[in-house]
């Protein structure tokens, strides 16, 4: 799922070439996103486009040789007049009079070339790492290895395009942490073909110093030059001079590669947006003031959208604060379904809200038949997240607050760490659970994607330990996996015994006691006696393939369970018709107090989410849980905690035949447990530490 899709997606066909392109927003000042070369597509600026689109219109173009646009045969086919060309003719087929001109390697030499040849369409240009005095000598060259620089060789790329491919762009991105940039980079390559890229390379033969020097002379308008010190493919001192040459801004980015737009994009579109600003004359909006003795305590809550869980346990901890503190305002930065709950409990949702792209739609796009895997799923969210965190940056920069509270934000989280400078106000993060963990089937690739991850987390508290003013862990010391992070990293438990809190498991309500169970029912409308079975698969549309599995198998159950009433809630992103009817089997959308359904039933069915299997503990309630596989949270950090309090079966998706139901079914239905008891004082004892700092 992309953060943004294109208002309009359109070609333009100049002397018989297709050259695609896409416009986003609306507006008078334009930013042009041409592509860098023909090894990758416009998907390029996914982590620019959606925060500039919301400021600026913008206006991207795929390089002819890859993306939407023709593969024309030919080194003539690829001069860079030909690039310029087509984008004046992009320019002029979207009726687009000046822009600012962004460009990246190849993208940086030819917006300066559009700039010098056009200067009435082009207002300002912010070159990334420009490719103007990279030396192309020896191309044809037969050559004893092809590493580094030498990759970029005829014979190497006829003879293994795909080789080339992973031995450039690994040296593009050979930030710390750049894998999914790279992977990214490497699908977009697929695109291209080997006699595709060797024009492209002989028809760009790199102008020299003289080159330069025109340059410096023609291009009149602002130049900002943005330059990684660590850049592998353009040298620094290449990127200095052109600033030099053209009169223009210089900004070097310690320690950054080829590709910042990737691995610094925030940092990238903060420059984009206030060079774009300046140049067009654009003026932000004046931030009231009110003088501090007479503002209001406001907090900004951000509940994650993945499930319900969060919004429970938030809105508990919510409550608690206010009580510590009535002269706290709450505020909610929240998507659908969440904003459903804050609506249900009377919370203001800011009016922000409304510019965060969906998780919860990401994610159950990211799924299959009970099928989720999670941590990729939250590699793909990336250009989703970078543009959650500018919504809030955006708000930051116009409204105060005097507390951020961020439940799984992993966006406000990990690019807070990026950019601490960013950071205005006091932090606290919630979370119930530390670490990436790799399921089996993933290999020896993913335990190195996951341990890749944490060591990044790792880095970045060690970095800046105080950025989180309070982090806490819900649940209890013991509730954490004993895993290591990874090969050589610490153990999971022992390193967030020393980084978090631990205020206890947020139930969000108190455990019903058994003398009220009755009364309970009765307001549901079961019957004494009666045997109930609630299947329930959480906030999000990836349970619907359980919930059909479950009522599938209810003849069978009901045969061999006399009465049995089977209760199936969908939830809020799934539609209650999608769940076949039978006689004896009711089927209910979003209930919003669903923890007294599961405080009621003989039964409950659902996926290894926490929120209701713990819910389901603290109530004392039997439950067959069948944790989404590939999902690494359900498969292992709930089952551990679940263990710990004696709670729960578990039943694996493949083994989840209608006669195995039937059998767990009879087994499990009013059974008396002994878990574990759930602590009630944990929305307590976690709005306490969050006081603390408020």
């Amino acid at each position: 799922m992309r953060a943004r899709y294109p208002d309009v997606e359109d070609e333009v066909v100049r002397d018989g070439v297709r050259i695609g392109y896409e416009v986003y927003g609306t507006g008078e000042a334009t930013i042009l996103l041409p592509s860098s070369m023909p090894l990758v597509h416009a998907r390029q600026w996914k982590a620019q486009v959606p925060h500039l689109a919301r400021h600026f219109r913008v206006v991207v173009v795929d390089h002819r040789g890859n993306g939407r646009s023709d593969r024309p045969r030919g080194p003539a086919a690829y001069a860079l007049a030909e690039d310029v060309a087509d984008l004046v003719a992009v320019l002029d087929a979207t009726g687009t009079r000046r822009v600012v001109a962004v460009g990246l390697s190849g993208g940086g030499r030819r917006v300066l070339e559009l700039a010098a040849t056009h200067p009435e369409r082009v207002a300002g240009v912010v070159a990334i790492a420009p490719a103007v005095l990279l030396d192309r000598l020896g191309f044809d060259d037969v050559l004893d290895s092809y590493e580094g620089l030498a990759a970029i060789n005829s014979n190497f790329i006829a003879e293994d395009v795909d080789r080339f491919a992973e031995v450039f762009l690994s040296a593009c991105h050979s930030d710390p942490h750049s894998t999914k940039p790279l992977e990214d980079a490497l699908g977009w390559a697929r695109g291209v073909t080997a006699e595709v890229v060797i024009d492209f390379f002989r028809g760009n033969v790199s102008p020299r110093q003289d080159r330069l020097r025109a340059l410096g002379a023609q291009v009149r308008c602002p130049v900002l030059v943005v330059h990684g010190s660590e850049d592998l493919i353009i040298p620094h001192a290449s990127g200095a001079a052109v600033a030099e040459a053209t009169g223009g801004d210089l900004v070097t980015l310690p320690g950054a590669g080829h590709v910042p737009t990737g691995r610094e994009p925030v940092r990238i579109n903060l420059l984009v947006q206030g060079f774009t600003e300046a140049v067009f004359g654009v003026r932000r909006p004046v931030r009231d003031w009110t003088p501090a003795r007479y503002r209001p305590r406001r907090a900004l809550f951000l509940s994650s959208p993945i499930g319900l869980g969060h919004a429970r346990r938030d809105l508990a901890i919510a409550r608690e604060l206010r009580a510590l503190r009535p002269d706290v305002e709450i505020e909610w930065l929240a998507q659908h379904p969440v904003t459903d709950a804050l609506a249900a409990a009377g919370e203001r949702v800011h009016p922000a809200s409304r510019h965060l792209v969906s998780e919860a739609a990401h994610v159950e796009g990211e799924s299959g038949e009970h099928d989720l895997h999670v941590f990729q799923a939250l590699r793909t969210m990336d250009e989703i997240l970078v543009a959650n965190f500018h919504v809030l940056a955006d708000l930051a920069e116009a409204e105060h607050h005097d507390l951020w509270i961020g439940d799984e934000a992993w966006d406000l989280d990990h690019f807070l760490y990026e950019n601490p400078e960013l950071k205005r106000t006091p932090y606290a993060w919630l979370t119930d659970f530390v670490g990436f963990l790799p399921m089996p089937e993933g290999g020896e690739r993913e335990a190195a994607l996951t341990a890749d991850y944490n060591a990044e987390m790792l880095e970045h508290v060690a970095r800046y330990p105080r950025l989180r003013d309070r982090a806490l862990f819900v649940g209890d010391r013991d509730d954490v996996v004993p895993d290591p992070f990874g090969p050589g990293l610490p153990s999971i438990r022992d390193w967030t015994a020393g980084h978090y809190d631990f205020p206890g498991y947020v139930t969000g309500f108190t455990p019903v006691e058994d003398r009220d169970r009755a009364g309970i029912r009765d307001e549901l409308g079961w019957r004494p006696g009666e045997p109930v079975c609630l299947v329930t698969a959480g906030g999000t549309g990836v349970g619907l393939p359980l919930l059909r599995r479950v009522a599938a198998a209810y003849p069978e159950a009901a045969r061999r369970v006399p009465g049995l009433r089977m209760v199936v809630v969908t939830g809020p992103r799934i539609d209650p018709e999608t769940v076949a009817p039978l006689p004896g089997l009711e089927v209910h959308g979003w209930v919003p107090d669903l923890y007294r359904h599961l405080a009621a039933c003989d039964l409950a069915i659902t996926h290894a989410g926490l929120t209701t299997t713990m819910e389901l503990t603290a109530n004392r309630r039997p439950f067959l849980y069948v944790p989404l596989r590939r999902h690494f949270e359900q498969n292992l950090h709930v089952p551990h905690r679940l263990a710990r309090h004696g709670a729960g079966r578990r039943i694996d998706w493949d083994d989840l035949t209608p006669d195995a139901l039937a059998d767990a079914i009879v087994t499990e239905i009013g059974r008396e447990v002994d878990y574990r008891p759930v602590d009630a004082g944990g929305a307590a004892r976690a709005a306490a530490r969050l006081a603390e700092i408020l």
